[in-house]
Parts: structure tokens; C-alpha cells; sequence
């Protein structure tokens, strides 16, 4: 009997990264762990064969610390999922509203809600993360704790829903990188793809522009540019960046290799856009 795949995802059973793993490959074992190191580690060990890991959040903003580990190069991006969040006020089985005067969660989960749990008066508590908040409110039994998780979290620790859909943008959504140590390509043809890369410019005047230029010049559009400090050095910097295109096509090929001029660079994913980018162009997307 083959045995079956597994994938990571940092949390607990109910976490939002389990419904990820669940949607996209529901034959697949998904296996939690409590840190993002930790599933990196997992997947370079070979105890998983992917891991699913959310890299932004359209109302909060980037993940902390992923844009840190996405570059170890054992590593490769094979994919991407965009998840509509719908976060859920929990408490013990006859709480009331009245009743409950702090929420736990994520900090990411914490601040898509924030102007909800203003108006509501409750002081926001940070946890580890969304499930994991919600199995300690069960444990505790504490009517004045609640937790912000999903449906799947009330269900698996026995919470009912005090407020449903918390989020405060009803497009709240969460994209995933999916991640092997398997360098799987996608070829041209098959549709829009994406490339993920990282660069740290050469210290020299101008450096950053002209890095940029043969993207602009090459007509290549750039979806995704973020800046962060290297060991802590603030004349170090990096930059994690998503461009249209494979590097297998002529324009990209351009623009990359005029980038290795200005700055130092290396591809971290060349996969299939997600269909959710077409429908978020289009005003179809959920919520939009």
C-alpha cells in the first residue's frame, strides 16, 4: 500500500493553513507544526513532501518572518492559493456577548478584526495562533475568553459562534506559497505564471533604479516588491519580489539578466498564477 502524502502547515487542527491544505490536496495527510522554521525543517528533513504557508493577508499585510525563510535553498515554490478568510467569534457552549472581555489569536487574525473588536469593547490578546486560541478557550472554560478561528476550530473543540464573519474587509483573503524541495518548474504555455525571486542590490548609487529599469524597459510587469534588512544591517538590504512571466520567456530573460548587473539574485518559484488573480482583475474575486 503507497503510502500517503503528507504536508505541513504551522498551527493547530482548524488553523486557517489547514483549510488551505485541505482545499488544494484533500488526499494528502496534512501534518501541523508550531513554527514556520519548523515546517521548513520538516520539508528539508523529507518527514513531509510540501508545506503550506501564507506569505500575506490582503487587509493586514505580509506574514512576519516568512519573507526570512523563503530564501533557504533547499527550498522552492511549486505554487500558490488564495484562501477568502472568514473569521468567527468563539466562546464556551452558553457564553453570552456580554459576558466575554478578551479575544485570542493570531496577530494576523487580531488585525484583520481590529475595528470589529473596537466597536465590541474587547481587548485583543495575541496567541500562537487561530486554533490553537480556540482549543485553550475550551480548555479553560472561561466565559469571559473568546477566540477569533474558523468554523472548522469551533467544530473540532466543541465552541460555539458568537459573531460570525468578524473579519473587517469582506475581501479579506490569505495567500499561501506552496512549498517543495522539488524545483518544479512550470513550462511555458500552460497558462500565466508567476516568478518569485529575491535580490540584494550592489552598494552604489542608483543601484535599485537601474535594477529595476530592464523590468520597465522589457515590459515586464512587477505584481510584488518588498524591502527587508539582512542580519540586522541597515545598509543591507533584500528584496522578495513576483514578476508576470516565466524566465524562460524572452522579455523575462532580458530583464533578468540585466538585473545581474545591479544586484546579486536568485529565483525562488516559477509556477501557475492562481485563477483567483484573473477573477480579483475582473471584480469577481470573493468579496469584491
Amino acid at each position: 500500500m503507497t503510502a500517503r502524502q503528507r504536508i505541513a502547515f504551522q498551527g493547530e487542527p482548524g488553523a486557517n493553513s489547514h483549510i488551505a491544505c485541505r482545499d488544494v490536496y484533500p488526499d494528502f495527510e496534512a501534518v501541523p507544526y508550531q513554527t514556520f522554521d519548523e515546517c521548513f525543517s520538516a520539508l528539508e528533513d523529507g518527514a513531509v513532501d510540501l508545506a503550506m504557508l501564507p506569505v500575506e493577508n490582503s487587509t493586514a499585510g505580509r506574514v512576519a518572518d516568512i519573507h526570512l525563510l523563503l530564501p533557504r535553498p533547499a527550498v522552492h515554490i511549486i505554487g500558490e492559493y488564495f484562501l477568502p478568510v472568514r473569521h468567527q467569534l468563539l466562546a464556551v457552549p452558553g457564553a453570552t456577548l456580554d459576558e466575554v472581555k478578551t479575544v485570542h489569536s493570531h496577530p494576523q487574525a487580531l488585525a484583520q478584526c481590529r475595528s470589529a473588536l473596537r466597536a465590541l469593547g474587547l481587548v485583543a490578546v495575541p496567541a500562537a495562533d487561530t486554533a490553537g486560541a480556540a482549543r485553550e478557550i475550551a480548555e479553560a472554560a472561561d466565559p469571559s475568553r473568546a477566540a477569533i478561528a474558523s468554523r472548522l476550530a469551533a467544530e473540532a473543540y466543541g465552541l460555539q459562534v458568537l459573531r460570525a464573519d468578524l473579519e473587517d474587509e469582506e475581501h479579506n483573503t490569505t495567500r499561501f506559497l506552496i512549498l517543495s524541495t522539488e524545483n518544479l518548474r512550470a513550462a511555458t504555455g500552460i497558462g500565466p505564471i508567476v516568478t518569485t525571486f529575491v535580490f540584494k542590490v550592489h552598494n552604489r548609487p542608483a543601484a535599485l533604479y537601474k535594477a529595476l529599469g530592464g523590468f520597465a524597459t522589457n515590459g515586464v510587469n512587477m505584481t510584488k516588491l518588498e524591502s527587508y534588512m539582512v542580519n540586522g544591517e541597515f545598509v543591507a538590504t533584500q528584496f522578495l519580489s513576483d514578476v508576470e512571466g516565466s524566465p524562460e520567456d524572452p522579455a523575462v530573460a532580458r530583464a533578468f539578466e540585466e538585473l545581474s548587473f545591479y544586484a546579486d539574485h536568485r529565483i525562488l518559484g516559477v509556477y501557475r498564477a492562481s485563477r483567483y488573480r484573473e477573477r480579483e482583475r475582473l471584480g469577481t474575486a470573493p468579496g469584491r
